[in-house]
C-alpha cells in the first residue's frame, strides 16, 4: 500500500479563510488521490474507441476526446453514466442507453485494469490540509460519485484520516441524484452533524463547484491543477469563492519553537 510522503508538520495552522468552518467535504479524484488522471485516461480509450467505430455525421465531432477540456466539462465529478451520456450528446449522438452503459462499462474496465497495475498517490498538500484539519477538530468527509472512492484511499493510504465517506454505492443506495446537485454533499455533512452554512465543500470539477453552490455551503474551494488558460475562471463563475492550484496554500506553517 503507498502512502503519501508529507510529513505531519504539527507546527501547521489552518489560513485564515478556514478558521470560521466547522466542517469539510472533500471529494475525492483529483482533490485528495492523483486518480483523475487514471480516470481521464480510461474515458478516453473507451471514447476514441466509440467514435471510432461510430463516428459522429459532423466532421468535426469526430475529434478524439480531450483529457482536460472533454474530461472536465463532461465527465470529472459525474456518476458514470452521467457522464458517458453528456459527452455523447456533446458528439451530437443520440445515443441509447443500452449505448450509454456499454461506454461507461467499457471505461469502468479499463479503469479497474489501470488502477490495479499502477495503484494511485494522494497529493501532499491534501494531505497537510487534511491533517490540519483533524488537528483542529474539524470533522472531515469525504465524498465522490465514484463507486472506487474507498479503495482510492484505502490504496493511498489515507482512508483513516477521513471521518465519514460518502461514495457512489451509497449515492446509489440512498437514491441521491449526482453533481450539480449538491445531495452527495449534503448527506455528507449530515453524518458529520454540521450544516452546509457552516461547512465548506472541495472541488476541481465544475459539476461539483456549481453543487456546492446549490448547496448553500459557507465556503466552496475551488482546485486548479490543469493551470489552464480560463479554468480558473469558469470555477470562480459556477459558484467558488477562492480558487488554488494546491490545497497546502491553506495551511499556514507555524513559527518554529
Amino acid at each position: 500500500m503507498r502512502r503519501p510522503r508529507t510529513p505531519d508538520t504539527s507546527r501547521d495552522t489552518l489560513a485564515p479563510v478556514l478558521r470560521d468552518v466547522r466542517a469539510v467535504v472533500f471529494d475525492t479524484d483529483g482533490v485528495i488521490t492523483d486518480s483523475a488522471r487514471v480516470h481521464a485516461a480510461a474515458w478516453q480509450t473507451a471514447f476514441d474507441a466509440f467514435l471510432r467505430a461510430h463516428p459522429p455525421h459532423d466532421p468535426a465531432r469526430r475529434r478524439p476526446f480531450d483529457v482536460q477540456d472533454d474530461y472536465l466539462r463532461y465527465v470529472d465529478g459525474r456518476s458514470r453514466l452521467d457522464g458517458a451520456a453528456a459527452f455523447l450528446r456533446s458528439r451530437g449522438i443520440d445515443a441509447s442507453a443500452e449505448t450509454v452503459r456499454d461506454v461507461a462499462a467499457d471505461k469502468e474496465r479499463l479503469f479497474t485494469e489501470r488502477l490495479r497495475a499502477h495503484g494511485v498517490d494522494a497529493y501532499p498538500g491534501t494531505v497537510r490540509l487534511v491533517r490540519a484539519l483533524r488537528r483542529a477538530g474539524i470533522p472531515r468527509a469525504a465524498a465522490s460519485a465514484s463507486r472506487h472512492a474507498g479503495e482510492l484511499l484505502g490504496r493511498a493510504g489515507v482512508l483513516d484520516l477521513f471521518d465519514v465517506l460518502v461514495d457512489g454505492g451509497e449515492a446509489a443506495r440512498l437514491g441521491l441524484p449526482g453533481k450539480p446537485r449538491p445531495d452527495l454533499f449534503l448527506e455528507a455533512v449530515r453524518r458529520l452533524g454540521v450544516p452546509a452554512d457552516r461547512a465548506a465543500v472541495v472541488e476541481d470539477a465544475l459539476a461539483g463547484v456549481e453543487a456546492g453552490r446549490r448547496g448553500a455551503f459557507a465556503l466552496v474551494i475551488g482546485l486548479d491543477r490543469t493551470a489552464g488558460p480560463d479554468t480558473k475562471q469558469r470555477l470562480l463563475r459556477l459558484g467558488a469563492d477562492i480558487v488554488v492550484p494546491d490545497l497546502g496554500e491553506l495551511v499556514v506553517q507555524g513559527a518554529p519553537k
